[in-house]
């Protein structure tokens, strides 16, 4: 199977720029060392597939099952996640050689045809790491006063296009992934949601935009903020009241990436954002921001003219992460991949400069709880017309 070649060599491609030290870091409970995340994928496929398909399997230590696993509880319980820093053994290279031993043993499995929707999910589910281990070095990386470089600046245009308002009819609209190809269960099932109309935008908001807001004292304002966004940005020290990854210097603003510190490119579009300051943005200039299914039903009928839809950042919805009408999470442990995880977090649409291929698709839903941003995240503008 091709595509499990690609997307394993894919990954440790990532990890071509970095030392072994950089594998190690842990710089908050909710990011995991990269070393960790080489191996966790390759325990889904050790877990999920050879384990219950090949019987003559041999383990490659009989702790990586513990030290490995995630949040799947209906396997084991999982080493504590705040503590996978801890882990300076196994070494590097002993996670490589793991990795290299389960794709030994998977060869067998990948032309069974019974097995393809697992391998498939696997390989997704590897796809889905890849982007959690760059955003995970970014914030390790900038906890270090050096800010390392990843990676080359990418060059924007020198010149923002225009915002233009594109009209979302009011209607009923089909929303959900109903294709062949793979999705994810909580893309489905495909259904009906009523849209009462308003307008959404050509365009992403840009870092130039969003600076009005921040020096025209919208942090200190609580009229454009939820309360629970207000007691949150409260609670924060001054210079982290703005966009993460921001920073002013001799009142000139920078903002830090993978490419290291750069100047604040007025043009870009805004990076690093919790919903909560998307929404309060969003009130301030007037707007809102667009429902998921708004988003869904702008994308399959402007796919031409809404730019920055995908491959740029992921964008702040509305809606909450619930489950759709009639979803049913897998049996079985899988199950817990997506299903478990419906309540209190926020959907975001689209796709970021981070994402793999293949997952920036109008049905895709992305979801973190509001009070995060070190992920790729901005914002696109809806509003109402009535």
């Amino acid at each position: 199977m091709e595509l499990y070649q690609q997307v394993r060599t894919q990954t440790l491609a990532l990890c071509q720029p970095l030392n072994a030290a950089d594998h190690e870091l842990q710089a908050a409970e909710f990011t995991s060392p990269l070393k960790w995340h080489l191996a966790h994928t390759s325990w889904f496929f050790e877990t999920f597939l050879l384990k219950p398909h090949r019987p003559d399997y041999q383990e490659f230590h009989p702790l990586f099952g513990h030290l490995f696993n995630s949040y799947y509880n209906g396997i084991g319980q999982p080493f504590p996640r705040a503590q996978r820093g801890l882990l300076s053994r196994p070494t590097l290279d002993e996670v490589l050689a793991y990795r290299a031993h389960i794709d030994q043993a998977m060869q067998p499995l990948l032309a069974d045809a019974s097995l393809q929707p697992l391998i498939e999910l696997g390989l997704n589910h590897e796809q889905q790491h890849q982007e959690l281990m760059l955003t995970d070095l970014l914030y390790c990386w900038a906890k270090n006063p050096l800010e390392p470089v990843y990676q080359p600046a990418i060059q924007h245009s020198a010149e923002q296009t225009t915002l233009s308002w594109l009209s979302l009819p009011e209607g009923i609209a089909e929303i959900g992934h109903s294709d062949s190809v793979f999705a994810f269960d909580n893309e489905t099932p495909r259904h009906r949601q009523w849209l009462a109309g308003g307008e959404i935008a050509s365009r992403l908001v840009s870092n130039g935009e969003y600076l009005q807001f921040v020096e025209q004292g919208g942090y200190q304002q609580p009229q454009w903020w939820l309360a629970d966004g207000w007691s949150w940005i409260s609670s924060l020290p001054p210079e982290e009241q703005q966009p993460f990854y921001w920073r002013q210097h001799n009142n000139e603003w920078s903002a830090y990436g993978l490419a290291g510190r750069q100047p604040l490119d007025p043009h870009a579009p805004l990076c690093h954002i919790s919903f909560y300051e998307a929404d309060a943005y969003a009130r301030w200039a007037g707007a809102r921001l667009p429902t998921e299914a708004e988003w869904e039903s702008a994308a399959r009928l402007f796919p031409q003219q809404l730019q920055q839809l995908f491959g740029c950042r992921w964008q702040w919805t509305a809606s909450p992460y619930q489950p759709y009408p009639g979803y049913r999470p897998a049996a079985g442990a899988v199950g817990e991949y997506n299903g478990k995880f419906m309540c209190n977090q926020m959907v975001l649409r689209g796709s970021s400069c981070a994402t793999p291929e293949g997952h920036g698709r109008i049905t895709y839903r992305n979801f973190f709880y509001p009070h995060e941003r070190w992920q790729f995240t901005g914002l696109r503008l809806a509003r109402d017309t009535a």
